[in-house]
């Protein structure tokens, strides 16, 4: 990269990162607002729980972990991120997660921690992968800086981490890992690739908007090599994402019971079709056809299961016999729309999935 490229993309993200730092100077979701306090207080709960308390009761619902106050419901890259972030709070102010005494805890130095928690995380991912994805693409100077322009002044990506203080947050990691592995698979790195999807789908399940053209691609890629190579492709990335997974669920295997514990947490079917107002099908639907009152939670989550499975078919199917990266590109932005419009359990932040 040539010196005035550098400078340029330290400009961008010097912008990039003022933008953000003005948008987290205005009030967030829920504060000061008793018994829950909104998002933020989420984000510190994780933090408090994660840190105080052994793994094995992140997930499950105790005197000292009552779920229905912000239980943990994100893989366990997430809490491990949490336990991270509380170990640092708890050594810069121990009560910022004292143990059910940091409830509603909103003081004014506390909030500058969190925003930079987030702004770190933004930066150490998501700009990362930013820059190192238009850096690999052989297109001309212009079209990169504008690409980067895009990418990190995004509003909806701003508002919902930095401003809104949106449950969940650090989105920027899960959707920095995307770009990772997509740069690497564009550049032949199929196994870092691989990798790579896993983290960002180990840290938020909504990745799986963006699962089946990862599969299909990368299956369709091992079909296409015609001897035994292709046999021995498919192995070898078979074997890096039970690996990868097996790594990140490793605390949490060792007990049945503890690891289908956290998969419920993980899809709490019960909170309904969808949240609040998304605009998604079945939200615009019910306006006319009452949809929750008619079906059961079971027939909704099959005709939802349905539904976005008839409608990832065709591109499932055309990425998976004629690969190449262009399509899977496409593919991605499909498949997140799909499931974003017809799936069960839509959020109207896992609209930022389809944006990327």
């Amino acid at each position: 990269m040539s010196m005035s490229m550098g400078i340029t993309y330290f400009l961008i993200a010097s912008l990039a990162v003022l933008i953000r730092w003005c948008i987290s100077l205005n009030k967030y979701s829920g504060a000061g607002s008793p018994p829950l306090y909104g998002d933020y207080e989420a984000q510190r709960h994780w933090m408090e729980i994660t840190y105080n308390l052994p793994i094995e009761e992140w997930y499950v619902n105790s005197t000292r972990n009552d779920l229905q106050y912000w239980g943990l419901d994100y893989p366990p890259l997430t809490a491990y991120h949490s336990w991270l972030c509380g170990y640092v709070a708890n050594w810069l102010q121990t009560e910022w997660v004292a143990l059910n005494l940091s409830r509603g805890h909103e003081s004014s130095e506390h909030k500058l921690f969190m925003r930079y928690t987030v702004l770190l995380a933004d930066i150490l991912v998501y700009f990362l992968a930013t820059f190192l994805y238009f850096g690999s693409q052989k297109i001309d100077n212009e079209n990169k800086v504008k690409g980067v322009l895009l990418m990190l002044l995004y509003p909806g990506l701003m508002l919902i981490d930095h401003g809104h203080f949106h449950y969940p947050l650090y989105n920027c990691v899960s959707l920095g890992m995307v770009v990772f592995a997509v740069m690497l698979l564009g550049t032949g790195h199929e196994l870092l690739g691989s990798i790579a999807f896993c983290l960002s789908l180990n840290y938020k399940q909504m990745e799986l908007y963006h699962a089946l053209p990862f599969f299909s691609y990368l299956l369709g890629m091992c079909f296409r090599s015609t001897d035994q190579n292709g046999f021995f492709r498919l192995v070898k990335i078979g074997v890096v994402v039970i690996l990868t997974f097996v790594l990140c669920w490793l605390p949490f295997l060792a007990d049945l019971k503890l690891a289908l514990q956290v998969l419920h947490r993980l899809f709490p079917f019960q909170r309904g079709l969808y949240e609040d107002k998304v605009a998604n099908l079945w939200c615009s639907l019910s306006i006319i056809v009452k949809l929750k009152q008619i079906f059961t939670v079971d027939s909704l989550i099959l005709i939802c299961l349905s539904s976005t499975l008839v409608g990832l078919l065709p591109l499932s199917l055309d990425l998976l016999i004629k690969p190449s990266f262009g399509k899977f590109k496409i593919a991605l932005v499909n498949s997140s729309l799909i499931f974003f419009l017809l799936s069960f359990q839509v959020h109207e932040k896992s609209i930022l999935i389809a944006a990327l």
